[in-house]
């Protein structure tokens, strides 16, 4: 029997009828059987290449086949965009048959939400943030809306593993099977992933059902067309974006929202019609654009990672990457955007602006090309969301037991791993900090809990993540975006001009208080500002860097530009041409002090700088790719420093941990600050990057 013919009739007729299918793709074919049996998978397939139909046809077919009740079907995103863009195709599957979708997330109003609790709809498509709401809210009955959930369906399963949000989703998940009372199916979607047998073990945390990961079997022969120029600005890219594609609908991502402003204002000023999106822009002025751009031909649209996720802007004639990101799977995620309709391939063009990014597109085209993708590694330590899963279950219930909270979440496997004592330290702490109470051993929030996050019904307790501070921007009764409080704090002599959404805005007021700033439109040009951290690049990339500025080979994906331009970097690296750190790290003088080059990457290099400072008590600088001390005899200083390191256990070095740090791991307020320090080294540590750079340490000449 085909898989096909395994689905519920109704839906079969609907498939051919309806939507006009002739068959199914091969990852749908994969996934039928193994979805129909329960299993929890991973399924695995290019952008486009008909993940979601692979998880829902066979949810929908067991809500039609064993009569499931709403809501009995989740949807989870890590992007409200995403769910937005995704409401009108699924909503079109179940309406086929007689069902219905619904969504709910931070712009979805109070009145729609009140809808949703009274008629519940067959399929939910949301955030984690706002499923605690859910959970947490007096004003929603949790057990009677969640109580009828059979399976959920986690999207860009990969982005969620890799981060914090990803621990806080798999103790709903666990919350929500306790309110459920049954092991909830789980399928996670990803286009790129380095590791899918261990991102589906850690999907099923706490479930028992056999778990799968579901791929085409074509998938990784799929050709693709890369190339790479170089061309120094950002007027020198909008002008190869403005000249070289028109016609075309073109898809420009740029690693950095102030950049997306120029380059949007660059290819408006030549003339080519060009919209914007990144997560700092309303929603209104978010949507006008995407919708814009899946319907317009000859135009470009200028994003951040925000469009690298699955939201759908249309058929794509080209991906072209400003830069390069900081990962093969961002690079993947991008350029699997292109190749959708049949007889096309995927593409992706690279415009350098300096040669960092020339060197950071160099290495990951390199180990694309070489079949790599970075696992998804969960980060490790997350204490402080235990910490917030004992707050919002204290809220969920009215108050917990003390012995017996641990129990909703105790299948999270970095809660399972915990000593009892490390829990049992951060329930004291909350308690003495008055952030928990407890009374007949029942804990309830305390009057800290209530003043640090009991705002606007504990808004902040919903969310793991700390939010920037930024300031709305309003023209008229639009609203714009949000900029970074930093653009407001230049010194100029008239009014501030800021660039937003691809326009600039002259400020008429500031509402300080409201953390508003009302605009009126401006011809001058504007400069917006965001805060954000350099890109921190992984070992694997700073090796393939090293690679490249050390070999004399070009690439058949360099353009003139590129090549002559490498070679040039090449030059100032040919000491690692003529072997002298070959293989190893090389410690060599730099004018009046040493560098150390390691090519081990941002988080590696740091810890390895804090250490030598320590020892040498001047400052140390570091990068991705070198370790720098400035000082008299600096040079004998670090071989002294580094032979003592070499002689320790790396495991035992730690990072330098600093006030801003510490400020960005949110609810670190619910911690013992020895506990909070712990999290942080653990997290901002490269055991393995240290443990080789200091193994392959080149003596200086």
């Amino acid at each position: 029997m085909r898989p096909f013919d395994r689905l519920h009739p109704a839906l079969q007729h609907h498939i051919v009828n309806s939507l006009g299918w002739r068959d199914l793709r091969p990852v749908q074919d994969v996934a039928i059987d193994a979805a129909l049996a329960g299993e929890n998978l991973v399924v695995i397939a290019p952008t486009a290449g008909g993940k979601t139909e692979a998880a829902f046809f066979p949810l929908i077919s067991l809500t039609l086949e064993r009569a499931w009740k709403p809501m009995s079907v989740l949807y989870v995103s890590p992007i409200r965009a995403l769910l937005n863009n995704q409401e009108v195709r699924l909503a079109r599957y179940y309406e086929l048959l007689g069902r219905r979708v619904g969504v709910w997330h931070g712009d979805v109003g109070p009145s729609e939400r009140r809808r949703l609790v009274r008629e519940p709809p067959d399929c939910l498509l949301t955030t984690p943030e706002s499923l605690e709401v859910m959970l947490v809210s007096r004003a929603v009955p949790h057990a009677q809306l969640l109580g009828a959930v059979q399976a959920v369906v986690v999207d860009e399963a990969h982005a969620f593993a890799g981060d914090d949000r990803g621990w806080h989703l798999l103790s709903l998940l666990s919350r929500i099977s306790r309110v459920a009372g049954r092991d909830i199916q789980r399928i996670g979607l990803s286009a790129t992933v380095g590791n899918p047998e261990s991102l589906v073990e850690w999907l099923s945390a706490g479930s028992s059902r056999g778990r799968r990961v579901v791929r085409p079997a074509d998938m990784a022969s799929r050709e693709a067309k890369v190339e790479l120029d170089h061309v120094g600005t950002i007027a020198n890219a909008a002008k190869v974006v403005h000249g070289l594609h028109r016609g075309e609908k073109r898809l420009v991502f740029v690693d950095s929202r102030s950049r997306v402003e120029d380059l949007a204002a660059e290819l408006r000023r030549l003339g080519t019609r060009t919209f914007v999106s990144h997560s700092s822009l309303g929603l209104d002025e978010r949507r006008q654009a995407e919708r814009a751009f899946a319907e317009g031909e000859d135009c470009v649209i200028v994003a951040t990672s925000a469009l690298e996720l699955g939201i759908d802007v249309g058929d794509l004639d080209r991906v072209i990457q400003v830069d390069a990101p900081a990962t093969v799977s961002s690079f993947l995620q991008r350029m699997g955007r292109t190749g959708r309709r049949p007889g096309t391939e995927r593409s992706c063009l690279f415009l350098a602006t300096s040669d960092p990014a020339l060197l950071r597109a160099c290495a990951l085209i390199d180990l694309w090309a070489a079949g790599y993708v970075e696992p998804a590694v969960p980060p490790p330590e997350p204490l402080h969301i235990l910490a917030q899963q004992l707050l919002a279950l204290a809220l969920q219930e009215g108050g917990i037991g003390r012995r017996e909270w641990l129990d909703w979440v105790r299948a999270v496997p970095a809660f399972a791993a915990l000593a009892p004592e490390v829990v049992e330290e951060i329930v004291r702490w909350m308690l003495e900090r008055g952030i928990l109470f407890e009374d007949q051993g029942i804990l309830g929030v305390g009057k800290e809990g209530e003043a640090t996050y009991g705002r606007m019904n504990f808004l902040e307790l919903f969310a793991v993540f700390t939010a920037p501070p930024l300031f709305t921007v309003i023209h008229g009764r639009e609203d714009i975006g949000a900029v970074h409080e930093s653009t407001f704090l230049v010194k100029t002599e008239g009014p501030v001009i800021l660039l937003l959404g691809g326009r600039s805005w002259k400020v008429k007021h500031l509402d300080w208080a409201r953390r508003v700033a009302y605009v009126e439109a401006a011809t001058e040009r504007g400069k917006s500002r965001w805060s954000g951290a350099g890109q921190m690049l992984s070992f694997e990339v700073c090796q393939a860097i090293r690679r490249i500025v050390a070999g004399d080979d070009d690439r058949t994906w360099w353009s003139q530009r590129a090549g002559k331009e490498l070679a040039e970097v090449r030059e100032d690296f040919a000491w690692l041409r003529r072997g002298e750190g070959a293989p190893g790290t090389l410690l060599r003088p730099a004018g009046d002090g040493v560098e150390w080059w390691t090519f081990a990457g941002g988080r590696a290099n740091a810890v390895l700088a804090g250490a030598l400072e320590e020892r040498l008590g001047d400052p140390v600088k570091s990068d991705n790719f070198a370790v720098r001390l400035r000082s008299p005899g600096s040079l004998e200083r670090m071989q002294a420093a580094l032979a003592d390191l070499r002689a320790q256990d790396p495991r035992a070095l730690r990072p330098r941990i600093d006030d801003d740090a510490l400020a960005g791991l949110k609810f670190v307020e619910c911690l013992p600050p020895a506990r909070a320090m712990a999290v942080l080294e653990k997290r901002l540590g490269d055991r393995d990057g240290v443990r080789r750079a200091l193994l392959t340490l080149v003596p200086a000449p």
